[in-house]
């Protein structure tokens, strides 16, 4: 089954911190929906663990996501593919990256994909709604990574 998205968030930050995020394993790491953990298996290559629930369906997946075609601090490709208890997976997406405003920017995505196994019997508007809602929760949690953090001290 093919899966198709796309669309474009503010990011209340510059485009060089932003950048800087979306490389960094351990911001992916508490970003991503279901990661457990993202180990870097060689240049711009990690290794992911991941626990999702698709519809009333939830299982397990590994799977290796690849960065390449890097123009730092303003676009990337990402090649995804993986396996796991609900089926398997792969795919690609382009970022980009362009400032908004003084104190923000917008990323800009687009991607396709290939699923297959018990996941794809869930069917195409179910499977694409369930995308957006993991992606709607990506970017709830990058958000909260460029949030200003609560000094304690009065001054």
């Amino acid at each position: 089954m093919k899966l198709d998205i796309g669309g474009s968030e503010t990011i209340p930050g510059p485009a060089d911190a932003l950048w800087v995020a979306l490389n960094d394993p351990k911001v992916l790491t508490r970003c991503i929906p279901g990661c457990k953990s993202m180990v870097e298996i060689g240049p711009d290559a990690y290794k992911v663990d991941m626990q999702l629930r698709v519809a009333a369906v939830g299982g397990s997946f590994e799977g290796e996501i690849s960065l390449f075609d890097k123009e730092a601090p303003r676009a990337c490709s990402i090649k995804v593919s993986g396996a796991g208890s609900l089926g398997h997976g792969n795919g690609t997406a382009r970022f980009e990256i362009a400032p908004d405003g003084d104190r923000s920017c917008r990323l800009i995505y687009k991607g396709a994909g290939e699923i297959g196994g018990l996941v794809a019997g869930v069917g195409q508007r179910i499977l694409s709604s369930v995308s957006k809602h993991l992606i709607g929760r990506f970017f709830v949690a990058l958000r909260k990574e460029f949030e200003a953090p609560v000094s304690g001290a009065a001054e």
